[in-house]
């Protein structure tokens, strides 16, 4: 079996006397999709802070490809292929869909964007970011302002833009927010496919797309993970049903 390509243990986190990460083991394996469920104020969005960076552990460790990543700066973390999206849309509005894309591109070959407009006809830019853009389907949107996307075009720009990172590991953040039934469909079969590009670990509230998706589930309630396991085990541990899915999940 291959080695996961993230590797938390025993991590740790407390604001005062507050316990938000409470000596959590979490791993995620290569072509899987890993998804972490939880109530409102379990600690999800803590955790992907510290494997992301922006919220250093008190105790425990990560690894990432083998690495341990303590230390390490956001953007360090990022050049090693974490790939995060967000509870929030964190396009350029002022610039449009293709733009966005292309600055990713640019970023990922350590370039600058001192000349954004003769940058516009670099097809060694323009091409990977259209590529990206139909991958997620918004083939056709390019010239699109990100601003006058809808809401469900924007979560789809940011995949495209984190798939323009040459990504080892999704970190995605509720990507079905906002989305009504037919966008979760459809960014669901999107989702799908990616996990061949890189796995994905996957913070989601709907409940519909996580039973589809997911290859394993864990479950965070008050800082600790309570149970992980396959989408059956999940559904029905009683621990899992008490604290969470309810009876008749």
């Amino acid at each position: 079996m291959a080695d996961p390509i993230l590797e938390i243990r025993g991590l740790t986190k407390r604001f005062g006397a507050l316990t938000v990460s409470d000596a959590i083991d979490l791993d995620l394996k290569p072509g899987e999709i890993h998804a972490l469920i939880g109530p409102n104020g379990a600690g999800k969005s803590t955790l992907i802070k510290q494997i992301c960076g922006d919220v250093q552990p008190d105790a425990g460790t990560i690894r990432f490809a083998g690495h341990d990543l303590s230390g390490e700066t956001v953007a360090e973390r990022a050049r090693r292929g974490l790939a995060r999206t967000f509870q929030v849309s964190s396009v350029a509005p002022d610039l449009t869909a293709l733009e966005n894309v292309m600055l990713v591109v640019q970023g990922a070959s350590h370039g600058t964007f001192h000349f954004f407009r003769p940058a516009l006809a670099d097809a060694a830019l323009t091409g990977p970011a259209r590529e990206h853009m139909a991958r997620v389907g918004l083939k056709g949107r390019e010239a699109v302002p990100a601003s006058i996307l809808s809401h469900g075009e924007r979560r789809r720009l940011e995949l495209a833009m984190a798939l323009a990172m040459q990504p080892r590991a999704f970190l995605l953040d509720e990507p079905m927010a906002g989305l009504g039934p037919e966008g979760s469909v459809e960014l669901t079969a999107i989702l799908s496919d990616l996990r061949h590009e890189a796995p994905i670990l996957l913070i989601e509230h709907d409940m519909d797309a996580v039973f589809a998706l997911a290859d394993r589930i864990s479950v965070l309630v008050y800082g600790r993970i309570i149970a992980t396991g396959s989408v059956d085990e999940i559904r029905n541990n009683p621990d899992v049903q008490s604290a969470y899915l309810g009876e008749d999940a």
